[in-house]
Formats: structure tokens, sequence, C-alpha cells
């Protein structure tokens, strides 16, 4: 059995990680850290897990369980592992940015892989600490990685998506809570969100000529979870190319499907799939990628991540469907 502690408990991807935790076959849960909520019963934060988990937040960490999922929001992970010891066989598995991009991934005594199963799983399956990817970056790059690998990104790409409140976090915002956001829709970031980074290093990871710009619109959705991507650049074979090179790149992946009909969000909404469609129109090769944010963009792909690194197999705790009605 794998010993599992996480680190900041309370807000989304940490209850996400929970939910899918306390039904994985080869898990203990030994601690579940929380500054602010220490001595309280997980399952008065977390309402979903009453009846499932029988213990309380803690605000001190045993520094020899065999993996710690840090869910602490982003820039914080460096400060926690300078601050809290963990042994050396010790997995850790970060869910903030900090250690995404290249220059990052070496902190301290620890070596960081890109935690993306689709793009580089057997270093996944060696690597002692990852660092789980974006959301965002996930559902975009999952729409180009076969295009990246074909070499075949020849001009400009297009990406409108859109997320759902739970993306922003846990504390309500000016532009999160519940009056601002219903019944409205908005945009931000607009080609500068953090998630660009790390797509285009994994996309020059497999196509290194790869220089051309990515215009990125985020968009805030009135719902609650999932992510709708759609990307569109020149492509200059068929259609039917184009859907053939999705499938085979994709042929072994546990959670990465294309579809031959559109997609919606209620397909994938507490899942850990991802489901592409393609389609090119008037020379422009579209993609329409959709995930859940919270679970294939966060806490699944994480879990995922782990089952490589122990030698699981891959949609251990993880075989989920949608409610698609």
């Amino acid at each position: 059995m794998i010993k599992v502690g996480i680190i900041g408990g309370s807000g989304y991807t940490a209850g996400e990680l929970l939910r899918l935790l306390v039904n994985h076959s080869d898990v203990i849960l030994d601690f579940v850290f929380s500054t602010t909520n220490a001595g309280v019963q997980i399952s008065k934060q977390h309402r979903d897990l009453v009846g499932e988990l029988d213990l309380e937040f803690t605000n001190q960490v045993n520094p020899n369980v065999d993996v710690v999922f840090l869910c602490l929001g982003h820039g914080r992970s460096r400060s926690f592992l300078e601050e809290n010891s963990f042994s050396d066989t010790t997995k850790v598995i970060d869910l903030g940015n900090d250690f995404r991009l290249e220059e990052d991934q070496q902190y301290m005594n620890r070596d960081f892989v890109y935690g993306l199963p689709e793009l580089q799983k057997d270093r996944i399956k060696n690597g002692k600490n990852i660092a789980n990817p974006g959301c965002f970056a996930t559902a975009i790059q999952l729409g180009l990685l076969p295009l990246a690998s074909a070499k075949k990104i020849i001009d400009t790409v297009h990406v409108n998506a859109t997320t759902g409140s739970t993306g922003a976090g846990v504390m309500p915002g000016s532009t999160t809570h519940f009056s601002w956001r219903d019944n409205n829709f908005s945009s931000y970031k607009v080609f500068s969100h953090q998630h660009l980074g790390e797509i285009e290093q994994s996309l020059q990871q497999l196509q290194t000529s790869f220089t051309t710009p990515i215009f990125f619109i985020p968009n805030r959705g009135n719902f609650s979870k999932g992510i709708y991507a759609t990307i569109y650049t020149k492509y200059e074979g068929s259609e039917e190319e184009a859907k053939e090179l999705y499938k085979t790149y994709y042929a072994d992946a546990k959670f990465t499907v294309v579809s031959d009909e559109e997609v919606n969000l209620k397909q994938v909404v507490n899942t850990n799939k991802c489901i592409l469609h393609i389609t090119k129109k008037n020379g422009m090769l579209l993609i329409t990628s959709v995930i859940d944010n919270l679970i294939k963009g966060a806490s699944g792909q994480a879990i995922h991540n782990m089952n490589l690194m122990f030698g699981l197999e891959e949609k251990t705790g993880l075989e989920l469907k949608a409610s698609a009605f």
C-alpha cells in the first residue's frame, strides 16, 4: 500500500484528490495538512466525504510517507519544501506551477519531471518528483501534441478556451462569486496566460523548429467544472490524414480519445478523460478538446502520475463515468 500525504487540503484540487484517493485500492491516506483547519474533520470542509473519511486535518507532516501531493497554489511549493523536509524516498507531486518549466525543475535535492503522461510516460515512470501540468495547458497540449510530433505545426496557432469557476480556486473574488459569474461571460489574461510557457516548452520538445506564436484567449464560463477549448491552425494535409494522425498518436493513451462526433463538456466532467474532435475547413485544422479542469487538468492527472511512478495499472482509482445527461 502507498502511504500518501496531502499538503494544502482545503481547496478544490485537494477535495477532488481526496474524493479519488479514498476509493483507490492501493492507497492509505496518512495525513492531510492544513494550517487553517488543523483539528477539524475533513468531511466538514469537503461535505461529499461525509461517511467516507474519518480523518482530521493536521498541522504536522509525516516526513516518511511514500508520496506527498502539494496542493498549495501557485508559487508556494518552493517555500514549503524549504521549510519542511521529507525523506529521500518520498516522491513529490506538485499541483502548482513552481516546477513546470525546465529552468525550474532542479530544486534543492529534487529533480522534477513534467507530468503529462501523453508526452513522456517513460520519464514519469522513472521520476521521483513530478510537476503536474496546468489545466488549460493540459487541454491545449493534448490538442496539439500529435501535430508537433509529426512536425506539422507550420503557422500561427489560435486557441479559445473557456473554464468553469472552480478553476479560480475556492476563495471567492470579484470575478468568481456567484452573482457576478452567473449569466455572465468574460475573457482574461488574453495572449498572456501563465500556461503558455509550458505549452510552448512541450511543443518544442516534439518539434524543435516550432517558433510560431500561440494566440490564446482564456474565458470564464458560468458553469462549475470543465474546459472547452477550440484550437485552429493551417494544415496542409486532408481531414482524414489528420484524424488518422491523432488516432495513431493516442492509440495507447488510457484517457485521451479521438471522437468522430462533435464533443461537449458533459462527456468529461467528473472523469479523467480528454476527448478530442478533429475537422478541417478552409485550409484550417480545427481541434476541439474537452476535459474536467479539476480531474484531468489537476487531481486525476496527479493520481495517473502516481500510478505510473509506483508501477500500478494506469487507470487504478480513475475509472470514472461522466453523467452525460
